[in-house]
């Protein structure tokens, strides 16, 4: 995916139009803690996983 400016994994998230409820990343398979996603600037060449919690038994 190409993006015109640097983004923030928050700002990753609403422009991919996902609900970050029970959502987990990592990038470069480094887990971002929730608290810094505000914070914390994907960049050109990341890694990222995303991670979906499901319920099930």
């Amino acid at each position: 995916m190409e993006f015109a400016a640097p983004l923030t994994v928050t700002q990753l998230f609403a422009s991919l139009e996902r609900n970050i409820v029970g959502t987990a990343l990592a990038i470069n398979q480094v887990i971002i803690p929730r608290h810094q996603w505000d914070s914390h600037f994907v960049n050109d060449q990341d890694n990222i996983l995303v991670f979906q919690a499901i319920a099930g038994g």
